[in-house]
């Protein structure tokens, strides 16, 4: 499990190469900072789990906790970074509404 910030956490991130873990810490960085602007409050805590699925297929489940309440989104596709940006577009727009 890797920890970013004191809460977020990512798993399943440990097998992928440095130069691809670096991008997905971007990315997750700045959802992460977007998430803290439109929520009044903040957030608790955005966990994120990836698995390989069907040989090459990534899964990405989030899990982002608000106020108590959880606000969950996933998706999967062959592309693990776009599949993790779609699926924190996906969080975004739940808390955007």
């Amino acid at each position: 499990m890797i920890t970013l910030g004191g809460n977020i956490q990512l798993s399943g991130f440990n097998e992928i190469d440095s130069g691809h873990k670096h991008v997905v810490k971007k990315i997750v960085g700045n959802y992460a900072r977007k998430f803290s602007d439109v929520l009044e409050s903040g957030y608790e805590e955005l966990s994120i789990t990836s698995k390989e699925v069907h040989g090459n297929k990534s899964h990405i489940n989030i899990k982002l906790i608000v106020k108590g309440k959880p606000i969950n989104a996933e998706e999967t596709g062959n592309n693990m970074l776009v599949t993790l940006a779609k699926s924190l577009k996906k969080i975004e727009s739940q808390i955007t509404k």
